[in-house]
């Protein structure tokens, strides 16, 4: 304590309370930072439209590359799409109309030799490249720098097993649940947990192979068409009911951390984010329940050690205070756009001068031009967002609404 400390040593020697404040609330940097920006950055794009995947990166990447030009850094972006606006004349430098696999990315770094790399701009699939990439230590081999949140991160996040270990460390809760390798496995986690149950495949784009099983039969069937899709999977205690709240969370390199938006989904738990009508900002949550979750969400964010934007998903009891933490993207996400756009606070603008080693408060808030990107939206608006099914297009696909997203 700072008054205890100050108390003790006075008589001793001569001490600035000033000097002893700054000392002690001084943010320790962990890992050394470079002060100089790298000449040339590679933006990994989002990719061919699919299901669970759409403009909503195009929109992050074409920010990205708007922040980077600011700061007079060549960006380089590879992105097969040619209907975006990332990659229309005068936005990259250099665009490369590629396949988003490892193979062609390394290419690309072969020829450009960038100094740094951003994985969190181009949704799922840029992330899954980025961590394939640096399994097979391409970017140490190149001298490529991951720009923002560390690889490590970003990993930690993504794999269901070790996300559990890392938020159970903080003494958060997530959903009790078991990560599995085959079918197998996977009935036999059920078991334990007791049906029903929610089957998740880890690193997939839309909840790609997710669903509820009451039985065994159910989950078997679940279960051998999510591990044609991922090498993981999740069996989840089923929170079927509860309540989806969303944080959008921002952390600057020195541990500056704002929550600039929070959403609620009118449609309970089981039902895909991406099928949900979501509205920001929360219109059932108590002050209480509203200021729990906000801290928890720092909390969160600043443990895993993510530079830039960050996006947390609960499941919150009806009936009682009791919360459990579902998911953390430690990238831009389709609800990054909502918040954007509802609360006028450029995310994917902000997130990539973050990533750079810029403090939040050096940033101008280009709405307002006056008020700097570290000050918190104010609640001045309600913003509803309704998914658009174009079913039509699918034959024989199933019309409800459920765990895996069909809405474009």
């Amino acid at each position: 304590d700072v008054f205890v400390n100050l108390a003790s040593q006075y008589s001793k020697r001569s001490v600035k309370v000033k000097d002893i404040l700054e000392e002690t609330l001084k943010y320790k940097e962990t890992i050394k930072r470079d002060t100089e920006f790298p000449k040339k950055i590679l933006i990994i794009g989002s990719g061919g439209l699919s299901i669970g995947q759409a403009g909503e990166f195009d929109y992050s990447g074409s920010q990205a590359i708007k922040a980077l030009k600011e700061e007079n850094i060549k960006t380089v972006l590879i992105n097969p799409n040619i209907a975006t606006v990332q990659t229309s004349v005068g936005m990259a430098d250099k665009v490369y109309f590629l396949p988003l696999i490892p193979e062609y990315v390394e290419q690309v770094i072969k020829v450009e030799r960038p100094g740094g790399v951003l994985l969190t701009f181009g949704g799922q699939t840029a992330l899954n490249c980025g961590i394939e990439l640096e399994k097979d230590g391409v970017f140490s081999k190149y001298g490529v720098k991951i720009i923002g949140t560390p690889i490590g991160a970003i990993i930690d996040t993504e794999d269901r097993k070790i996300f559990r270990e890392r938020v159970a460390a903080i003494g958060e809760n997530v959903a009790p649940s078991v990560a599995v390798y085959s079918v197998s496995e996977a009935l036999e986690a059920a078991n334990q947990l007791g049906y029903p149950v929610m089957a998740r495949a880890a690193f997939s784009l839309g909840g790609l192979g997710s669903g509820f099983a009451n039985n065994m039969d159910e989950l078997k069937c679940l279960a051998t068409q999510a591990l044609a899709h991922s090498n993981q999977l999740i069996i989840d205690k089923s929170l079927k009911g509860w309540k989806e709240v969303e944080y959008e969370v921002v952390r600057d390199a020195y541990d500056n951390c704002i929550t600039v938006c929070n959403m609620e989904n009118v449609d309970p738990l089981g039902i895909h984010t991406g099928e949900s009508i979501v509205v920001a900002p929360s219109q059932t949550l108590s002050n209480r329940e509203y200021n729990m979750l906000r801290t928890t969400a720092i909390k969160i964010i600043r443990h895993f050690g993510v530079v830039g934007e960050c996006n947390i998903q609960y499941a919150l009891c009806p009936s009682s205070e009791e919360y459990y933490i579902i998911e953390v993207n430690a990238r831009l996400s389709r609800s990054s756009a909502l918040a954007s756009k509802a609360t006028g606070y450029p995310l994917a603008y902000v997130a990539a001068k973050l990533a750079l080693g810029i403090p939040l408060p050096s940033i101008k808030n280009s709405v307002t031009s006056v008020t700097t990107a570290c000050y918190e939206p104010s609640l001045d608006y309600c913003v509803v967002k309704i998914p658009r099914w174009d079913l039509s297009k699918f034959s024989r696909v199933s019309t409800r609404i459920g765990s895996s997203m069909k809405s474009v």
